[in-house]
């Protein structure tokens, strides 16, 4: 990142959104290129998909948190996610979902983090398209990306004649998105999600994925979902496999 190493952007070591902060405009287009880095950089996917619902009409409090991001990339030059070689290969995945995240529409935040061999490959932190109306439909939108994401990996590994060891994992931290999920009884607050429920209840019919509770601890893609503390952040930064190449450790 030549083009961001200013003497006046001063590093930090810490990149979190504060969850009750307000947003109510969008981005300047002289930062744009630091969407593209979340695609590599897990530990501010988060953020950028936050700023990025404000790319049309910049507020100065979108160019803020845009310098804080690049404050914190330049703080952390050599991050970057270790893969690992493994006996056996597993494929799991992290969902979670922010509830009304958004303050304007009120519509909530899915996070997805998948992991082949313990080894995170995919994630993503994305604005839902509908209003969820509770906590529950919320994480089980999550679970249905989740899910599509494993449904992908699994094809790819197929095609490159890489056996796993099934099930595949879905680890959600809400026991009602996952009693949705194995329900087959329609509720009126989920009839709009027939056709999901449906999908993801085949692939658990099947065998083919298995939906762990989780505890709320243990969720790795909170990170992607809502702003942490310095520690809670810093903890799962590192349980997703992100070290710093400088390191002499």
């Amino acid at each position: 990142m030549p083009k961001y190493r200013q003497t006046d952007i001063s590093p930090r070591n810490i990149m979190s959104i504060p969850s009750d902060t307000r947003y109510f405009g969008d981005i300047s287009p002289k930062y744009h290129d630091i969407f593209l880095l979340a695609h590599t950089r897990p530990n501010i996917a988060y953020a950028v998909s936050v700023v990025n619902q404000f790319i049309h009409d910049p507020k100065e409090i979108h160019l803020q948190v845009m310098y804080q991001i690049l404050q914190y990339l330049k703080g952390t030059p050599g991050k970057g996610i270790l893969f690992k070689k493994e006996e056996k290969l597993t494929l799991e995945a992290y969902t979670d979902a922010n509830y009304a995240r958004f303050v304007v529409d009120k519509r909530s935040i899915s996070g997805y983090s998948t992991y082949l061999g313990h080894n995170l490959v995919t994630w993503r932190s994305k604005k839902q398209n509908v209003m969820a109306r509770s906590s529950a439909e919320a994480k089980f939108r999550s679970m249905v990306l989740g899910i599509c994401e494993l449904l992908w990996l699994k094809i790819i590994l197929e095609d490159l004649k890489i056996t796993w060891e099934t099930p595949m994992r879905l680890y959600c931290d809400n026991k009602s998105a996952i009693n949705i999920a194995h329900n087959p009884i329609q509720h009126d607050r989920t009839k709009h999600n027939e056709v999901a429920r449906h999908f993801i209840k085949e692939k658990l019919d099947n065998g083919l994925i298995c939906t762990p509770f989780l505890s709320t601890k243990r969720q790795l893609a909170d990170v992607l979902t809502k702003g942490l503390s310095t520690a809670t952040f810093q903890t799962i930064v590192g349980k997703l496999g992100m070290k710093n190449i400088h390191s002499s450790t």
